[in-house]
Order: C-alpha cells, then sequence, then structure tokens
C-alpha cells in the first residue's frame, strides 16, 4: 500500500483530478466490469500525459502495488478492474488523450490511448477517414491496442494489429522506462518488432500511452443483404462464392442466430423485422460489399452487383440460399449492432469470445446446438459473430427461473464445458479477441504449454517486472 509521502507525491503530480482515493471519492466507475464482476481499487490514477504516467508508474513502484490498466473499460473478461482485495490500483488512461494528429500523405493519425472509438472516427470523419475497427462497443484506444481487437470488418481490413503503424509504451519498472516506437513506418525490418509484444497481451508487459494507427478512406458505396442459408452446411459455401465473384469488396460476412434476433427484437422493438411474415430463420447472414470511391460512369452500382451475385448462387444445383434480401444498409447492420444488448437483457449471460478456422466454426455451431440442451437443459445459446474470420460470439443465456441463475457453480461448469469443446475437440481458441482476463485465467494455464509460460516470465522480467495487469501469463 502507499505510505503517506507517496500519496502526497501522486496527488502532487497528478492534481486532484488525477489521482483518486476511495474515501475521497466514489470510485464504482473504476471498479465496475460493464457486464458481471466488481472489485475494489486502492487508488485510481489518472495521468494525462506519458510523462506524468512514467513518474507516477516509479513512485508505486516502491510500493510495490499491483496496478491494473483500464482503457475503456468496455471489456467482457474481467481484465480492466481490481479484485477485491482493495490492495490494486487502477491506472486509468481516460486521461491520456492529446491532440488527433491526422497526417494525409502516410493515411495515419496519433492519437492517445485514452481516445475512444467514436471520438477517433468524429475526427476523421470530415476529413474522408474512418479508424475500420467496427465494434458494437465504444472502447479506447488503448484497449483496443491491448486485446487487438478484430471486430465486424476483420475479412476487409484485418484486425488492430494490422492497422498498427506504431507504439508509445510505459514499463513498469524502477524508473517507469518509456520506448517509443512511434516512426510510423509501414515498413521496418531492422530486427525485433518490439511493439508486437505489447498488442493483444492485455497491458502485461507495458502500458501504451499513444499510437500511430493506419486509417481508411470512407465508403462512398455500399450494398448489404441479409441473407438466409439452407443450412449450417451451406454457409461455407456461400462465403467461398461471394469472396470469388467479390473480391475485396466483401466488407462483412456476419452470422446471426435466431435466437439472438428474437432478443434484439424484444428489446428494441423499434427493429423493422424483414423476414417474410415476421418469421424469423434459425440463422441469418449478413452480407455487406463496399467501395472508397464514388460509382464511375457505366459501372454497376453495388447494389446491383450484390443481387445479381446472389441470383448466381441462388442458381446453384445445391441450393444453397432460402431467402436473400438487399435492403438498406443502415436498417440491417441496426439488427446486428442490436444483438448484444438484446442478449444482454435476456437473463444471465455466460459470454464465449472463440475461434475456429471457419470450416470447424459451423460444425461447432451444430455440434452444440445438439449437445448443449442434454448437458445443461433450459439454457439459451444465443449466438452471432464473424463467420467469415471464424469468429463467434457463443452467448448462452441463464433464464431468470432456471435454477442455475446466478449460481456460480453452475456457471462455472458450463463454461468449463464449453470451453472443452472449442479447445480440446474443434481445437479452436477460447479467446478471439477479448484477450484473457480473470475469467479466462484458468483456461490459459491449462492449455498453454509451459515452455510458452516461461518465456513470457522471462519477457515480463525483462520489461514491466512489477505487478501489472489482472493476468499471470507466465
Amino acid at each position: 500500500m502507499l505510505n503517506a509521502q507517496q500519496r502526497e507525491s501522486l496527488s502532487a503530480l497528478l492534481g486532484p483530478k488525477g489521482f483518486l482515493l476511495p474515501e475521497d471519492h466514489d470510485l464504482a466507475a473504476y471498479e465496475t466490469c460493464v457486464r458481471y464482476g466488481q472489485g475494489k481499487a486502492a487508488f485510481v490514477l489518472r495521468p494525462e500525459t506519458s510523462q506524468q504516467l512514467s513518474r507516477a508508474i516509479a513512485l508505486c513502484h516502491e510500493a510495490a502495488v499491483t496496478l491494473i490498466p483500464q482503457s475503456g473499460n468496455t471489456g467482457l473478461v474481467g481484465a480492466s478492474v481490481p479484485d477485491q482485495s482493495g490492495v490494486q490500483g487502477v491506472l486509468s488512461l481516460d486521461h491520456l488523450k492529446g491532440e488527433i494528429a491526422f497526417d494525409p500523405d502516410n493515411r495515419s493519425v496519433t492519437v492517445g490511448a485514452g481516445v475512444r472509438l467514436s471520438e477517433l472516427n468524429a475526427c476523421l470523419e470530415p476529413l474522408g477517414f474512418s479508424f475500420p475497427i467496427d465494434l458494437g462497443a465504444d472502447p479506447a484506444v488503448g484497449g483496443m491496442l491491448a486485446t487487438n481487437t478484430g471486430g465486424a470488418r476483420f475479412l476487409r481490413y484485418g484486425d488492430v494489429r494490422q492497422n498498427t503503424l506504431g507504439l508509445e509504451v510505459v514499463l513498469y519498472d524502477e524508473q517507469g522506462t518509456q520506448l517509443n516506437f512511434m516512426k510510423g513506418l509501414r515498413k521496418d525490418n531492422t530486427g525485433v518488432d518490439w511493439k508486437q509484444l505489447f498488442i493483444g497481451t492485455g497491458g502485461a508487459f507495458g502500458v501504451i500511452t499513444r499510437a500511430v494507427l493506419n486509417v481508411e478512406p470512407l465508403a462512398r458505396d455500399q450494398a448489404a443483404a441479409l441473407i438466409v442459408p439452407r443450412d449450417d452446411k451451406a454457409v461455407s459455401e456461400i462465403l467461398l462464392a461471394l469472396e470469388s465473384r467479390c473480391g475485396p469488396l466483401l466488407t462483412a460476412f456476419e452470422g446471426m442466430s435466431r435466437e439472438a434476433m428474437l432478443c434484439a427484437y424484444d428489446h428494441v422493438p423499434s427493429l423493422r423485422n424483414p423476414f417474410a411474415g415476421g418469421d424469423v430463420p434459425e440463422m441469418a447472414l449478413l452480407v455487406e460489399l463496399s467501395q472508397s470511391w464514388e460509382t464511375m460512369e457505366g459501372e454497376q452500382p453495388l447494389s446491383g452487383r450484390l443481387e445479381t451475385v446472389l441470383g448466381d448462387i441462388w442458381s446453384f444445383e445445391s441450393e444453397p440460399l432460402v431467402d436473400a434480401l438487399v435492403g438498406s444498409v443502415h436498417d440491417m447492420w441496426s439488427l446486428r449492432h442490436a444483438l448484444s444488448e438484446g442478449v444482454k437483457h435476456a437473463g444471465q449471460i455466460v459470454p464465449f469470445d472463440v475461434s475456429f478456422t471457419r470450416r470447424e466454426l459451423m460444425t461447432f455451431r451444430s455440434a452444440m446446438a445438439e449437445e448443449l440442451p442434454r448437458e445443461f437443459p433450459g439454457v439459451r445459446i444465443c449466438d452471432f459473430g464473424h463467420i467469415g474470420d471464424g469468429g463467434l460470439h457463443f452467448n448462452l443465456v441463464i433464464p431468470q427461473d432456471h435454477q442455475g441463475y446466478r449460481d456460480s457453480s453452475f456457471v462455472e461448469r458450463l463454461r468449463a464445458w464449453v470451453i472443452v469443446q472449442v479447445v480440446e475437440r474443434f481445437n479452436g481458441s477460447f479467446s478471439a479477441e477479448h484477450a484473457v482476463g480473470r475469467s479466462n485465467q484458468a483456461f490459459y494455464d491449462r492449455y498453454t504449454p509451459q515452455k510458452l509460460k516461461q518465456m513470457s516470465e522471462e519477457l515480463k522480467k525483462m520489461t514491466s517486472p512489477d505487478p501489472l495487469g489482472a493476468v499471470t501469463l507466465s
């Protein structure tokens, strides 16, 4: 714990809004996860610059305090809040903003770790660009980097790692060492690409304070369709056909289960149900095409191209399509973005962010639809996700009248059973883009080879030897 002198030093360094103590402030916003879970913070640090953060870390080093970096606090695996001990400090990045500096020649932007995705895109949009990671939540840049976020348009633009050109990092060591990888180069092979060590590792090796990010031109023409596949086996055929006919114009290929869509329609009555007779199918696919130029003379608009391609697929001998609705891009994405909140309000949600090869994803879904009701009767499968890149938000909902509702032992047994299926049976990942977090610590410990844990431990000693983050990677 911090002694009186250390508290005074931090208060003088960060000011009354930058160093918060529980006896003086309500820290609930920094102690509570966006879904489930709450801890107790010894204090909250809110530095405004990398230099302040560096000095604050050096002061905390003297007290050997565990620091929990917290960005937008939109994560779902308990990685950004303290535990219940009351001796961990929260290192909030919400004041690490500064100038958003756009470089048109490099097609990049320099941004502070505390800037929200919505703030960044609001700045870029009038300039004709965006940071192309599309998410239902509104995270901050630091957290997106720490978890290597993917999002709904991964198929076209990749994840955060693929769009990161530079980083600034502060290590949790005696000096609060600052590392600068901010050249913003798209090609640099002069040794180890050290910035990659800090992307997707949940803040275990250091705290990201600034970044140089690739940006993409805004879409000038878009088209979207809701597709009803014949069955799970037809999904892969439809995806491959779209990829072969549309190439890089294919921006998204999202899957939505009937249960998830019903939750969205229940929670947001204003959503328009476009399905014939209002009969929601077992699964629907949201397909999007986009291009960054205006349709030129003689060039077919994307809506027409999409209709033509779907017509081709409709004529396949295998009959993979049951229905296809080309319509408003806004309306279709409104349904997709309403799924998460809809599922959240359907009961106690047990979320899994998993990934597979594209072939195995649909095999996994089919197996779970058959087997999970036998193993855990009454639990609803309300899944959706990024079918095009193998990612799936496999959300299980425990209704309020279920005997397992709010029963931690039931939830633990449910989680363990699902992860065994994901990793051991279908060779998938238990964390596609949410990182490890406390929720996944036991699975990391179980499935990570000892040699890799030893390597992580050595990297930790070299970078941030002090206790940093909610997860142990060694």
